[in-house]
């Protein structure tokens, strides 16, 4: 029997039950040629069934319940989730079902369950839209939710969870000015300087991607850059580079920028995007911790848990427990102490993470504060335009949250730092 054909829903399906049974990540997946298979049209749609159903997961889990009498192999469940997430936000209930009940009936290990698939199906497509808006929002897991309302309160932590369960927008970062990029994709200039777009399609077909007038970066992820504020000349180190949005803009800015990243497959991911912006850097393979050199102003992206990214990436929580969070930490201080070695007589260094941890964050500062005399934050580095100083903290970094600017799409977390010798 000839292999069943590839389509959107199957890889979707196949992204989940990897994800949700293995704990892999989407970007592993997806850098190992997940959805090679598919034709180029269906790869954005691939990709957004299987987001779009990590989103809803809590939702679809409470609906399936009041249908399912016990809990079904993980790959029929995961199935199940999927067409149920599709049906009830709009979704042909009668394509959405019979290709579900295919799918499940195709495999040796489910086939036998292909009849309960149509049942339950049939029922959610007759009554799960209607009950599908009455459901609160999903909620992140445990592990994750505990800490945040420690840190936060439970009301900012429901607040970043409806952002999460909001598909996001795309954000670019200009070359040259924002308006004229805005004007040519037709987005808007958020006050940070990124263009905000609601509905961008496909990327490389978007004017001015062919000629390199903007990259892809979520604006939270572009202030530090802004932050650094890199002068003509400078001698600058991007010490955990990949995939090169925040080189591109010290590059833009001037810089004589050195980018450094422990991997060579994601460093090739930086050499494409310089090349397609006709930006220089100079290119490192190697691991930040052996790194030497001096440097008017280090920029370092820590390696981190990335929870603030969630909205971007909702496999993150269903894929991650928490329980290499520590060893992470630990690493976040030795490359900090590491940079900070780094930097020439009253150099500058920007220290952030894509966390909305405060022990990957706030206390990472007040620690090295403690273990560098002499070691300031430098308050004065964040009064960048569109950059409210109710974000800045006690110790004197900014604690970006999904919830700021919530109405228009909101923001990745993000904590930043600007620190002097």
């Amino acid at each position: 029997m000839a292999a069943p054909q590839s389509s959107p829903r199957r890889v979707a399906h196949q992204m989940l039950d990897r994800i949700t049974g293995e704990g892999r990540l989407m970007s592993e997946l997806l850098a190992a040629g997940a959805l090679d298979r598919l034709e180029p049209a269906d790869r954005a749609r691939a990709q957004r069934l299987a987001l779009d159903t990590l989103r809803g997961l809590e939702r679809a889990d409470r609906l399936l319940e009041r249908h399912l009498r016990k809990n079904p192999p993980l790959s029929v469940r995961n199935m199940l989730r999927l067409a149920t997430v599709e049906i009830c936000m709009g979704g042909d209930a009668h394509g959405v079902v019979n290709e579900a009940v295919a799918i499940v009936g195709q495999d040796k290990r489910t086939g036998a369950l292909k009849g309960m698939v149509n049942a339950v199906l049939r029922k959610i497509a007759a009554e799960g839209p209607a009950a599908w808006v009455k459901l609160r929002v999903p909620r992140l897991p445990k592990w994750l939710r505990a800490p945040l309302v420690e840190a936060y309160g439970a009301p900012a932590v429901a607040a970043m969870e409806a952002v999460h369960f909001a598909t996001p927008p795309l954000d670019l970062t200009p070359r040259g000015p924002a308006t004229d990029v805005a004007a040519a994709v037709g987005g808007i200039v958020l006050p940070t300087g990124s263009v905000r777009l609601g509905a961008a399609g496909q990327v490389t077909s978007l004017p001015g991607y062919d000629s390199g007038d903007w990259w892809v970066q979520d604006a939270a992820a572009a202030i530090p850059a802004r932050v650094l504020a890199a002068q003509p000349g400078e001698a600058v180190l991007d010490m955990c580079a990949a995939p090169g949005g925040k080189t591109m803009q010290l590059a833009a800015a001037g810089a004589r920028v050195t980018a450094l990243d422990l991997s060579e497959a994601r460093m090739a991911r930086v050499a494409a995007n310089l090349a397609r912006t006709g930006l220089q850097a100079t290119l490192v393979v190697g691991d930040a911790l052996e790194h030497d050199g001096r440097y008017d102003a280090i920029l370092l992206d820590a390696p981190c848990s990335a929870t603030g990214t969630i909205r971007r990436h909702p496999d993150l929580p269903h894929a991650k427990d928490g329980s290499d969070f520590g060893a992470l930490i630990d690493l976040q201080a030795r490359m900090l102490d590491h940079a900070l070695g780094l930097l020439k007589p009253g150099g500058r260094l920007i220290y952030c993470t894509c966390s909305l941890l405060p022990d990957e964050g706030e206390c990472q500062i007040e620690e090295a504060l403690e273990s560098h005399p002499g070691l300031v934050v430098d308050r004065d580095a964040l009064a960048r335009p569109g950059v409210d100083p109710a974000w800045i903290t006690p110790e004197g970094g900014l604690r970006l949250r999904p919830d700021v600017w919530a109405e228009q799409g909101g923001l990745d977390g993000f904590y930043i730092a600007c620190l002097r010798m």
